[in-house]
């Protein structure tokens, strides 16, 4: 496709800049100059902004198609702006042979619209006893490796898999939450929670977990990412490990910037998540490290749960929320608040993720592949949970009052998404 994208309002997450003006495409990549005869679609000074790239996907393949496939998965990232989908090995059986890998691979290759990037298990079944092999998953084309939620907590297995990756350059993504004050949590322990009446756990769970993974870096020198820090307290350690030159950075769900602990009033478990909501000080706390970049990534966490899963009581319910289609417009509203500007938000959104996985996207300068999104900032709408396209409708946004709208979706200069006139 030879495409120019005329009278856009461009978002540039390298320069930093927000601008009016043309992108070229042919060929599958962006180019610096107009090529001749290209169809020029009309932006309407909409935004135009690379594709976000998004860290930590869930797709229930293989095991729980019933939950999200690669196809349902890739028209929800489509309609969301989403790119590419980084998924994680937590699925039935873990990610963590290359055997299993090249099939997701296959499936996802097959079947989903947007492009997709495999994590792999770091310990064998995810059980923290034995890691997998690292060297043979990346020559299957694992971009990363982690245990999801299931922390490691045998520091000796832990500390030897991070040195094998440091000697194969592997990215490894953890999870810092001590797991034995963290085991059968439901909520933020604090009044809330006690009011409640919901098992809770201490934002320190979360530090005391960074604390011991630093050291373990600082031990060994691997490449590591942690998943999601959304505690306060959690970011002085974080700011002292990058100011001592370890290689990490951090990322956040969608959810832990734009909700709070309040949130689980009446017991609605739609907004139970893993770690849970924090209080709105916490919440504050890690817009502001957005903002600064001490907390590099934005991701939506998407966790696909099924109705029986999340129709229980409280305690008993499964965590997680699906997000695909809803990040850009809850990240939208951190803009509308004033709180980031469009370029520091896709800096987050897209660009940082790229760059640590070694991606090529994330750019909108010459050369870099034509993966974008096309969105209006400014477009309300009334989320109706029932209209998403993942099979598993578990969002905390349900009934929801949003605004920015995805216009239209490419891929390689090849469209995936086109928004239908209202």
């Amino acid at each position: 496709m030879t495409l120019t994208f005329r009278n856009a309002r461009l978002i540039d997450p390298e320069t930093g800049e927000e601008r009016r003006g043309d992108l070229h495409v042919a060929e599958g990549h962006i180019l610096d100059a107009a090529p001749e005869a290209a169809e020029v679609i009309d932006c309407r000074g909409k935004c135009l902004a690379p594709g976000i790239v998004d860290l930590g996907v869930k797709v229930s393949e293989p095991g729980e198609r019933h939950k999200e496939s690669f196809a349902s998965a890739g028209r929800a990232a489509a309609r969301g702006g989403v790119t590419t989908m980084v998924t994680r090995p937590d699925t039935n059986p873990a990610i963590d042979t290359p055997e299993v890998l090249e099939f997701v691979a296959r499936r996802a290759e097959a079947d989903s619209k947007v492009r997709t990037a495999h994590m792999a298990a770091l310990t064998k079944g995810r059980d923290g006893r034995e890691m997998t092999e690292i060297g043979f998953l990346m020559d299957a084309g694992a971009v990363a490796f982690t245990d999801c939620d299931r922390v490691v907590e045998d520091t000796r297995v832990l500390s030897r898999a991070l040195t094998y990756a440091k000697g194969l350059g592997a990215l490894v993504v953890g999870h810092v939450q001590e797991p034995g004050l963290s085991r059968g949590a439901a909520a933020t322990s604090g009044k809330f929670a006690s009011l409640y009446g919901l098992p809770g756990v201490s934002p320190m769970a979360e530090r005391m977990g960074l604390d011991r993974d630093i050291s373990l870096l600082e031990m060994t020198g691997a490449r590591y990412h942690v998943d999601q820090i959304t505690s306060a307290r959690a970011l002085p350690a974080l700011e002292r490990a990058k100011r001592n030159g370890l290689d990490i950075t951090a990322g956040i769900g969608i959810h832990h910037l734009t909700l709070n602990e309040l949130d689980v009033a009446g017991y609605r478990t739609f907004f139970k998540l893993k770690p849970p909501l924090r209080a709105e000080d916490d919440r504050q706390a890690a817009v502001e490290a957005v903002a600064s970049g001490l907390i590099d990534v934005i991701c939506s966490m998407h966790t696909p749960q099924d109705e029986e899963s999340k129709r229980l009581p409280f305690e008993e319910a499964a965590s997680g929320a699906v997000g695909l289609e809803t990040l850009l417009p809850a990240a939208m509203q951190l803009v509308h608040a004033g709180s980031l500007t469009l370029p520091q938000l896709w800096r987050a959104l897209s660009l940082t993720p790229a760059r640590r996985l070694g991606l090529e996207g994330g750019r909108l300068s010459a050369g870099a592949p034509a993966d974008l999104v096309l969105f209006d900032p400014d477009a309300p709408f009334v989320l109706d949970r029932s209209t998403l396209a993942s099979k598993s409708k578990n969002t905390p946004f349900d009934g929801a009052r949003m605004q920015g709208r995805v216009l239209g979706t490419w891929v390689g200069g090849a469209q995936v998404y086109a928004r239908e006139a209202a």
